[in-house]
């Protein structure tokens, strides 16, 4: 039981790869014209794959909340596991932005790049104060902003495939929720670069101490 919280992250890491290549898979023309050729039904091909990115994303956001549950709950916390379960958070969101981006959203190409920027910014400044003994705790705020970022990208991936839920036609409610999922996007990356600019500034207080 107690290796349960670490097979979960891995699975999720698992998961967000071919999570990922589905998102590629829709972008990429070659595969679409491949499939033409074959006979397949590039429609059912579509649908098929968004269906498996969206459903495979929020499976994946929610072993996100699990395995850190189990940890406490059977006192599993390890090593191995402090080091993988950010890394897994981050190639899901990162995988998510990208894919995204590479479908035609260009709006999460925007966001997500700051989201991106803060997570590389905040794990090089970890990487510079480790040599020195010198660490960043995780602040409340900073927690949430993981939440918030995995909610936003399940909000973009529904509204992007307004037509396979078979939700109604009408411009005015499709364009009112494509606003609502991009507020809710760009209040993850107003959230996720305020940590980052608090993990700066104790960055630098800790430097100068």
């Amino acid at each position: 039981m107690k290796q349960l919280p670490n097979l979960m992250t891995s699975l999720r890491l698992a998961l967000t790869i071919f999570v990922f290549m589905a998102m590629i898979a829709l972008s990429a023309r070659p595969i679409l014209i491949w499939a033409y050729g074959s006979g397949i039904d590039v429609r059912t091909l579509q649908v098929g794959l968004y269906q498996f990115a969206f459903w495979g994303f929020i499976v994946a956001a929610i072993t996100d909340f699990l395995d850190g549950w189990l940890a406490r709950k059977f006192d599993a916390t390890s090593t191995l596991g402090t080091i993988l379960d950010p890394i897994a958070d981050k190639v899901l969101v990162a995988g998510a932005v990208i894919g995204l981006t590479a479908m035609g959203a260009w709006m999460v190409g925007l966001a997500g790049g700051l989201i991106l920027f803060r997570e590389f910014a905040v794990s090089a400044m970890r990487e510079v104060l480790a040599p020195k003994g010198l660490k960043l705790p995780v602040t409340l705020l900073a927690k949430w902003k993981t939440t918030l970022q995995l909610v936003a990208l399940t909000v973009q991936l529904f509204v992007g495939g307004w037509e396979i839920w078979g939700l109604p036609k009408d411009p005015e409610l499709m364009a009112r929720a494509s606003v609502g999922a991009d507020v809710l996007l760009w209040l993850a990356a107003a959230v996720t670069v305020w940590t980052g600019l608090e993990y700066a500034r104790s960055a630098r207080k800790a430097l100068a101490g």
